[in-house]
């Protein structure tokens, strides 16, 4: 069974855990090394075992702690040429030539035991890009910072068993909100973050497609909630015809400690 842990999720960091067979990924590790490897031991993961770390993009949020996992277990590092162009020498820090692994979008690959799909995404980054995961006849997909769904956006994710979706604020949380207009502006826009009402239309079409797990990740500490996000998703669904907790299982990711483990 392929096994996926949130290990922080949120504005303030995000990080995910996910395995299959003898293959062992970090997806962004956008928190401290201390922090990652503080979660990871809470599921009785050893760091020294870990595979590889995949880069959704170059936010600091995502990629805080990419180059010190790196450097100190001697991970590869995937990410797009213009998430690399982004981050490379910076934010990370410097990264030997053997640790360093483009992805090109729409091409899916290979990772151990995995296989590995990307997809761009729209989002104020050099190259954001949503993944897929697939093994033992599952797939498993992962996009946050979305601005809106884009035409075909949702194809890429259809017949996902495990789906983490961005529910990042709440829209009239963040219109009422101390951030400044230019701020506020950005994340309404068509590069920014999807909404918790956003996020519940993708999931009426996601759960129609076969996803019955759904968890809602990367919310903003100021303009949403835990509670708001999840009964926003779940009205979204019941006017669509779907019941949470009977037709899909939902749950939020926890922003600063580990959620639960799947195992699809």
């Amino acid at each position: 069974m392929i096994t996926f842990c949130s290990l922080y999720s949120g504005s303030s960091g995000n990080a995910i855990y996910m395995a299959y067979k003898n293959t062992r990924l970090l997806i962004d590790a956008g928190v401290s090394g201390k922090k990652i490897e503080a979660a990871l031991a809470q599921i009785s993961v050893d760091p020294k075992l870990l595979t590889a770390i995949l880069v959704t993009h170059e936010h600091g949020d995502h990629i805080s702690g990419v180059g010190v996992m790196a450097r100190r277990y001697q991970l590869p590092i995937y990410a797009n040429k213009q998430t690399w162009r982004a981050m490379y020498g910076g934010s990370i820090g410097k990264i030997e030539k053997q640790l360093i692994q483009v992805v090109e979008e729409q091409r899916a690959f290979e990772l151990g035991d995995f296989g590995v799909q990307a997809v761009g995404i729209p989002h104020d980054a050099a190259g954001a890009l949503a993944y897929s995961f697939f093994a033992n006849n599952k797939k498993v997909s992962i996009a946050t910072d979305i601005g809106y769904n884009r035409e075909g956006l949702l194809q890429a994710f259809e017949g996902s068993d495990l789906m983490l979706l961005e529910a990042n604020h709440d829209i009239e949380m963040l219109k009422n909100g101390a951030y400044p207009y230019p701020l506020k502006r950005r994340i309404l826009s068509e590069h920014g973050h999807l909404s918790n009402a956003m996020a519940g239309e993708m999931a009426v079409s996601l759960v129609k497609s076969g996803t019955r797990k759904l968890i809602l990740g990367h919310l903003s500490q100021e303009n949403n909630e835990p509670q708001l996000a999840y009964d926003t998703v779940c009205e979204v669904l019941a006017a669509g015809g779907i019941r949470a907790g009977k037709d899909i299982e939902m749950e939020v990711a926890q922003r600063y400690c580990v959620s639960h483990v799947h195992q699809i």
